[in-house]
């Protein structure tokens, strides 16, 4: 016989024909809440009373069970408040933390027993799901009951404030019964809590920042507002809630930085001047720090650090003992910039704005003096011909950064490329550089900064030396032989209009040396034609051998002039001042340098003076000095040279640089105008000012005048209606 196959059907629902079924239903599952309140729950089968829960709603009788479960909760939750009422003092907080957990143990089981409940009859009756109803209900007749609303707000705060004053209190309870609140919703929280902790903290700093900004200097200030400030975050990250941090960070700020600010920034003896002016690179990041954090903080920081560094660049820059040594002068700018430097970068976080304004600054006061740009390169001149002390080439390197630091903040940068090329063939005709890898180096930096037409006649006077040095070789190779024991002459051909060379009057040459100019002088020409050479004796120098008494011999280094002078003394004792210069035309000014440098420099007095005095008048007389000694063989003999110009001799220089700008600013015009056909006067100011401001800042009166010109020349024309418009002409 087959058998039947096996046939599962539907379930079918019971019919309940008991009229207290639901009745009877609900006392079981009421009884089983209480149980579970009083934490009998171990005897319970949640089976059961999972099954019951969901026969009551398969039932209808969902809205029984829901509001049944109200009720009871709500019971339980009055005796739960009367009893968190009635603990007294530290034990409240523990009772109310107690209960708070017992509670969610019990709503997480009775979720669990009426979860179909929650999952059907809920949604389709918008009711609230059951653990969201223990909370609200938690919070509507434990939290917000008359007297523990208030005495948990009290006792909260009371703990964040003996905190605050240096006592230990219970972190963990403090978290717990914060997250409470949060847990019951973030409005709870805000409202229950945080603006009223908000409200005291404000006031709790408002009297904080009042008593220590009447005991404490700035430094002390801000290193106790900067631990009230990181208090205030830790007591975030242990127990308040994170969306608290900006709150309490922000009162922290407002009521301890931004109220006393100007105080602080001006504090006596302590601000922030004093910080900068003893090198309190801490407390400076400090309140670079705290002061970051308020609205316009690190503009006031900086406005007063600028101002700060413009005055002491001032005082520097004006100070008249300071120009008298120009290199002294350069490095202690150079100390300056790099004492900001360090501030910047230590303490203030290398703050671009920060790093502008100490731009601006230098820029303002390093153009207070006409003769910055000579100072500076006379400051280039001394390392480059002594030589750094202890200092290998990289850190020659580092000096020669810095000095460009200081030339980009120079508006008349062709004042000193002028400086600089008189200074640069001084010490190539002298042969006295450190190097010439350093040399080339700072002109390359130079045309990386202005560009090639910058560097371009510093550049020939390094391709003179060379091609110098092959015509010498030539004329040797040519005239060696007959040069016997004549003087040894070595010249260099200098290209006129690469050189700063300004007309010199001939000087009266030893007859022994004029023989052998005149032989270079036939050999070059005849080897180039259309040539002129003028001798610059002002610029060369010389080794003598002379014999002193007991027939003592040294070799002495000299300049042209200074052999010029001692040679006389082969034929003459002695000499005025007066009769030298006749018998040399050496100009008085240059000479009376000489003279001083040969008889009044200890140590190097080849000459001796009468009367012997610091002055030199055209009546002095000069004789042999035939008790010379020194512990060298070779004696060299440097040239009393003025560090810096004289007064009259600036004046003049500055007259040569203005004419010198007038094609260039003429050739700005027209480039201008050849583009823009027709502009307005102001327009063409604006134009060629920026053309030119990268060799220097022209002077708008000037560029009228240039306009004037061109106009009388005829490469402009003035609009016939309006005055004020240009107009090219092709």
């Amino acid at each position: 016989m087959k058998k039947k196959p096996v046939v599962i059907e539907a379930y079918r629902h019971r019919v309940v024909a008991d009229p207290n079924y639901a009745e009877k239903t609900w006392k079981l599952l009421e009884h089983a809440i209480h149980e579970i309140y009083n934490r009998n729950a171990s005897g319970l089968s949640f089976e059961e009373l999972y099954r019951n829960a969901y026969n009551m709603v398969l039932h209808k009788f969902g809205e029984k069970l829901y509001s049944g479960l109200v009720k009871t909760v709500t019971a339980h939750l009055r005796q739960i408040s009367q009893s968190i009422e009635a603990a007294q003092g530290d034990i409240f907080l523990e009772e109310l933390n107690r209960k708070w957990v017992d509670h969610n143990k019990a709503l997480q089981m009775i979720r669990d027993i009426l979860m179909y409940m929650d999952r059907t009859f809920v949604p389709s009756n918008r009711k609230t799901p059951v653990h969201e109803l223990g909370l609200n209900l938690w919070r509507d007749v434990v939290i917000h009951s008359n007297e523990t609303k208030t005495r948990l707000l009290d006792t909260l705060l009371d703990l964040v404030l003996r905190e605050r004053n240096g006592e230990v209190i219970n972190r963990g309870l403090m978290r717990n019964l914060i997250k409470m609140l949060t847990d019951l919703g973030l409005s709870v929280y805000q409202n229950d809590f945080e603006k009223p902790f908000i409200k005291v903290s404000t006031n709790f700093y408002c009297c904080e920042s009042q008593k220590l900004i009447e005991s404490c200097d700035c430094g002390d200030y801000l290193k106790k507002a900067e631990r009230r400030l990181n208090e205030e975050m830790e007591r975030v990250c242990h127990y308040l809630d994170s969306s608290s941090e900006s709150e309490i960070t922000r009162v922290v700020d407002k009521q301890m930085i931004e109220k006393h600010i100007m105080t602080l920034v001006h504090m006596e003896n302590s601000g922030l001047v004093n910080m900068l002016m003893d090198d309190k690179y801490d407390d400076l990041e400090r309140m670079f720090n705290m002061f970051r954090r308020v609205p316009s903080g690190l503009t006031i920081i900086k406005d007063v650090m600028t101002s700060f560094i413009r005055d002491t660049g001032k005082q520097l820059i004006m100070d008249p003992e300071r120009l008298k040594d120009p290199v002294d002068f350069v490095q202690r700018l150079l100390d300056l910039k790099d004492k900001y430097d360090k501030v910047i970068t230590t303490a203030f976080a290398n703050d671009k704005s920060f790093q502008n304004a100490l731009n601006s600054a230098f820029e303002y006061f390093i153009n207070l003096s006409a003769r910055s740009p000579e100072f500076i390169s006379l400051f280039v001149d001394d390392k480059l011909r002594r030589g750094i002390k202890g200092v290998g080439e990289e850190d020659v390197e580092i000096v020669l950064d810095k000095v460009m630091m200081l030339f980009r903040y120079l508006q008349e940068k062709d004042v000193f490329e002028k400086y600089y090329k008189q200074h640069l063939a001084k010490r190539l005709l002298s042969g006295k550089t450190v190097s010439d890898e350093a040399e080339r180096s700072l002109i390359l930096k130079l045309k990386t900064e202005c560009g090639y037409q910058f560097t371009s006649k510093l550049e020939g006077m390094f391709t003179d030396m060379k091609t110098s040095y092959d015509t010498m070789q030539g004329f040797l190779a040519d005239h060696g032989a007959e040069l016997g024991d004549s003087p040894t002459l070595s010249v260099q051909v200098l290209t006129t209009g690469s050189w700063p060379t300004q007309p010199s009057p001939q000087c009266n040459l030893p007859s022994e040396i004029r023989g052998l100019c005149e032989k270079f002088r036939n050999y070059y020409l005849g080897a180039h034609s259309g040539r002129r050479l003028t001798w610059q004796a002002n610029m060369g120098n010389a080794d003598l051998k002379a014999t002193f008494g007991k027939g003592q011999k040294h070799e002495l280094n000299v300049s042209t002039y200074q052999m010029c002078v001692l040679m006389l003394f082969n034929n003459a004792d002695r000499m005025t001042c007066k009769e030298i210069e006749q018998a040399t035309a050496i100009p008085m000014s240059d000479l009376k340098r000489c003279l001083q440098s040969l008889a009044l420099v200890k140590g190097k007095n080849v000459l001796r003076k009468e009367p012997m005095s610091k002055d030199i008048s055209e009546d002095d007389v000069f004789f042999f000095n035939e008790k010379f000694t020194s512990k060298l063989f070779k004696v060299k003999i440097g040239t009393v040279v003025a560090q810096r110009e004289t007064e009259p001799e600036n004046i003049e220089t500055r007259q040569r640089v203005e004419e010198d700008r007038k094609p260039q600013i003429e050739a700005a015009i027209v480039r201008v105008m050849k583009s823009r056909r027709v502009l307005e006067h102001n327009n063409v100011i604006a134009e060629v000012t920026k053309q030119l401001q990268a060799r220097f800042l022209p002077n708008p009166v000037v560029i009228k005048k240039r306009i004037e010109s061109l106009i009388e020349r005829e490469f402009l024309e003035r609009d016939k209606v309006d005055r004020k418009l240009y107009r090219y002409l092709a």
